[in-house]
């Protein structure tokens, strides 16, 4: 059995925030978020989030992940008292307990099953995780024998000149026998500065302890500040195209590129400069995406282009190309082998295969059937002033640049709109719709002059 215990009750006043700390974003995903999804593939039995500055906010965030449970710590006295309050949650638990903080966003799935299979495979009462620094001024430092036994963790306002040269430090993250925690946490005191209750010194009475150093040690750096936000979204970044790269995915001038840790790219995409995935989008094999675009929430199948343009919360078909300038929003879907062109805007709409929209044009609350020309300057006006109005147009019909259909309208199949009408009603299949005023010209008419 496994319990995961996320330590997120504290404000992080540094961040100069109303927000909680926990809840500050990295790449789309709040810092506790990333904390919780370094854990699943670990198939945790028991999944708690230690909460309490902004406890009702973390809640709400979390709130429809129902695995999850809650517990609060009133008054945040220390690591040791967060998971205090456990003892009454895990009565009678049977496992191990897994301890992480929900500041600490970047650590790796592979990290966290090798300490727990290290905890495991050695029978520890705990396991540590800790790191070697090149400069680990300011963290805990760890002593350990030869054979990885720990045998002291002393803070660094305590240290020696001489223990200070010890490079390996704690990383927060603990793995216990949760039955031998349980016997000893009631008896923490808080004998120091602070008057808090370290986690550190239930080590001293728990046998054996293990340390476990990670292999990259920017895993385990945590987020007090605004500072080391970006330093660890950058460490993020270098990681994720690191393994895209890796993976068969192109990228030009990286370093200009961001992607989140949710996006799934297929080999042999290319993404071009200036160019940023967010969210839950998923690209197919032989997409190009950039430069200067943006993909957020959305899907696209094989071999499409998006050049300057924004998607976001849309589906895009095989062999179509966006672009350059166009937006597409609110759950757009586009078929295959489209044109959605310069200036184009496509919110909340349905467009066939093979239909083209290739220049200046809005269409909303829309439906489009397969091989439509949409001319330039086309408009579904598709808002009376209080509701929304769907638009159909059906297949293989065109029509003329500066056309305004006003929803609610049925243009059937085959249908030519002269160029612009002004469309209010319906119209069959196969015809011709001129909706203008007739063209009057006045000959040798000039303005009057204006009067002195």
């Amino acid at each position: 059995m496994l319990a995961v215990a996320v330590l997120a009750a504290g404000k992080g006043t540094r961040m100069k925030s109303q927000l909680p700390k926990v809840l500050h974003e990295l790449g789309s995903r709040s810092l506790v978020q990333l904390a919780l999804d370094s854990v699943a593939d670990l198939g945790p039995d028991r999944q708690l989030v230690i909460v309490g500055y902004g406890g009702e906010q973390v809640k709400a965030a979390l709130g429809d992940q129902a695995e999850l449970e809650f517990v609060e710590q009133a008054q945040q006295l220390g690591t040791g008292h967060a998971i205090q309050q456990l003892l009454p949650v895990l009565d009678g638990f049977e496992g191990d307990l897994l301890v992480l903080n929900g500041d600490v966003p970047l650590l790796r799935p592979s990290t966290l099953e090798t300490l727990l299979t290290t905890h495991r495979q050695n029978n520890n009462a705990a396991t540590v995780l800790t790191a070697q620094m090149a400069d680990p001024t300011g963290y805990g430092r760890v002593f350990c024998t030869d054979q990885g036994i720990l045998t002291e963790i002393i803070e660094h306002r305590d240290c020696t000149p001489a223990q200070r040269q010890n490079p390996r430090i704690n990383a927060g993250v603990y793995c216990f026998n949760w039955s031998k925690l349980a016997a000893i946490l009631p008896h923490l005191k808080a004998d120091n500065d602070q008057q808090e209750y370290y986690l550190t010194d239930v080590v001293k009475d728990l046998s054996p302890v293990m340390a476990v150093d990670v292999v990259d040690a920017a895993e385990i750096q945590g987020i007090n500040n605004r500072q080391q936000l970006a330093a660890a979204y950058d460490a993020l970044q270098d990681r994720i195209k690191t393994d895209w790269m890796a993976a068969g995915v192109t990228l030009i001038q990286p370093d200009s590129i961001t992607i989140d840790p949710t996006v799934t790219l297929a080999p042999d995409v290319v993404i071009e400069p200036q160019s940023h995935l967010r969210g839950n989008t998923t690209i197919a094999t032989g997409c190009r995406i950039g430069p200067g675009s943006l993909v957020e929430n959305s899907t696209l199948a094989e071999n499409v282009s998006v050049l300057f343009s924004v998607v976001s919360d849309s589906a895009i078909a095989a062999n179509t190309r966006v672009g350059p300038y166009a937006h597409l929003r609110g759950a757009a879907n586009i078929g295959a082998g489209c044109r959605v062109g310069n200036f184009v805007e496509v919110k909340k709409s349905t467009i066939g295969d093979g239909t083209n929209v290739a220049h200046l044009a809005y269409l909303g609350d829309a439906t489009l059937g397969n091989r439509v020309n949409v001319g330039a300057g086309t408009i579904t006006a598709n808002y009376d002033g209080q509701k929304k109005h769907p638009t159909t147009i059906g297949d293989r019909t065109k029509t003329g640049a500066n056309s305004v259909l006003v929803a609610p309208v049925n243009v059937g199949e085959g249908v030519t709109v002269a160029a612009g009408s002004i469309v209010t009603k319906d119209v069959p299949d196969g015809a011709l719709v001129v909706a203008r005023a007739k063209q009057t010209v006045i000959p040798d008419w000039q303005p009057k002059p204006a009067a002195d």
